[in-house]
């Protein structure tokens, strides 16, 4: 089945060498060129992955990321002008699963497509992991993407669902930013270990009693973070 993914980018330029470059690599591609259609489009036919600029007219690409977010856990990558920590980071923040500096090199950002889709495929389908985590009050179903604290379903974009599951499944093990960029985003010598970093402090803010404290997914100085149980 052929994914669909809705590109929003006002540079009509950049725009329509994205979309021949993808349409390459198999993809079908839906154009916005302001936040406002991409939000309109996307309300009448949801797609497969979200690629959304920055620099918008109108609602900026980061409202824009917050607005899907709240009722849609589909893949989105930012593409940022530039590749400064506070522009990335709020990218994240906004709910964003990764993101890509200008100029966008067209087999790149196809590779990051392809492993977000992969691993999506992988946690939804058959294979999945069919057991129960649980730790404190957290519990996670892996084969039905559910996760529940103190009794209450708490909702995780896939990423975040992804991440908590690699770090539950081995307790006590201590992954590296480049470990989890591997195993969850699906790909590691051109991955930033910030979307690492931004995506533990999300889940945090959903699943532990005091983010600022965490119980269960620790910060190991130097190695990377651990899942305790307790």
């Amino acid at each position: 089945m052929v994914t669909s993914i809705l590109l929003i980018e006002d540079d009509d330029r950049i725009r329509s060498a994205l979309r021949l470059a993808l349409e390459d690599e198999g993809y079908t591609v839906h154009e916005a060129a302001s936040g406002e259609t991409g939000l309109a489009a996307f309300a009448e036919r949801p797609v497969g992955v979200v690629l959304i600029d920055v620099l918008l007219p109108g609602i900026d690409g980061f409202d824009v990321c917050r607005r899907l977010r709240q009722d849609s856990d589909v893949p989105i990558v930012m593409v940022t002008a530039r590749d400064e920590s506070q522009d990335v980071i709020a990218g994240l923040e906004a709910g964003a699963d990764d993101y890509l500096a200008k100029p966008v090199n067209a087999k790149v950002l196809a590779a990051r497509i392809r492993a977000l889709l992969r691993r999506a495929k992988a946690f939804a389908g058959p294979g999945s992991r069919r057991v129960r985590l649980a730790f404190g009050q957290v519990e996670v179903l892996p084969e039905d993407g559910v996760v529940r604290v103190a009794g209450d379903e708490v909702h995780l974009t896939k990423t975040e669902f992804r991440l908590l599951v690699e770090l539950a499944s081995t307790p006590g093990r201590v992954f590296s930013r480049e470990q989890l960029l591997e195993t969850v985003w699906g790909y590691d010598y051109f991955g930033d270990g910030r979307i690492v970093d931004v995506h533990v402090r999300r889940l945090r803010v959903k699943i532990e009693p005091d983010p600022a404290a965490p119980r269960h997914v620790l910060t190991v100085r130097g190695r990377g973070y651990k899942l305790a149980g307790s």
